[in-house]
C-alpha cells in the first residue's frame, strides 16, 4: 500500500510540473489571485514593467473562491482575448479575499467592490488611474464572451 501511495504521489507531482505555473498553483487549491502577495508591492512592480514596456496597467480585483474571477483569469489566458490584453497590458491580480483585503488599495484607485468582482482599474505606465469598471461590468465574467470582455477593456485607458 505504501508503494502504491508513494507512486501516486510522485505521478501527481510530475503532473502538476507539467502544467504551467499558473496552472499549477490553481491545481493545488492556491488560484490565480496571491493571497499572501503585498498589492502595493505588485502594482508598483507591475507600473515599472508597463513604462519600460510602453504599456498600460490593467489591475484585476478578484478572489479565489470567485467563479467570475476564474472565468475571467482563464479566458485572458488563451485565445484572442489573451493575445489582446498582453499586447496593450502589463496584468496585475489583486487578492479581495472576502472584500477584507485590499479593499483600500481599490478605493484609491476610485474602483468599488460593491457592485461585484471581478472589476479592474487601468493605469497609465505613470501610475496614473485612466479608467475602471463601476458597476460591476465583468462581474457575470462567467457567461460573457471575448467580444463582451474586450468591449469593456477598450472603454477603459483611452487616452
Amino acid at each position: 500500500m505504501k508503494r502504491r501511495t508513494t507512486t501516486v504521489l510522485m505521478a501527481a507531482c510530475l503532473a502538476l510540473a507539467a502544467l504551467p505555473t499558473a496552472h499549477a498553483a490553481e491545481a493545488l487549491g492556491e488560484g490565480p489571485y496571491n493571497e499572501a502577495a503585498d498589492a502595493r508591492v505588485d502594482i508598483n512592480q507591475a507600473v515599472a514593467k508597463a513604462g519600460a514596456e510602453h504599456k498600460q496597467v490593467l489591475v484585476i480585483y478578484g478572489a479565489n473562491w470567485c467563479k467570475d474571477c476564474l472565468a475571467l483569469n482563464r479566458g485572458m489566458g488563451q485565445g484572442s482575448l489573451s493575445h489582446e490584453v498582453n499586447k496593450r497590458f502589463v496584468v496585475v491580480k489583486v487578492n479581495v479575499g472576502r472584500f477584507d483585503r485590499n479593499v483600500d488599495v481599490a478605493n484609491q484607485m476610485g474602483v468599488t467592490l460593491k457592485k461585484g468582482i471581478p472589476t479592474v482599474a487601468v493605469l497609465s505606465p505613470e501610475g496614473q488611474v485612466l479608467g475602471a469598471t463601476l458597476g460591476g461590468e465583468l462581474a457575470d465574467a462567467r457567461n460573457m464572451g471575448e467580444d463582451a470582455v474586450l468591449q469593456v477593456l477598450a472603454k477603459l485607458g483611452k487616452t
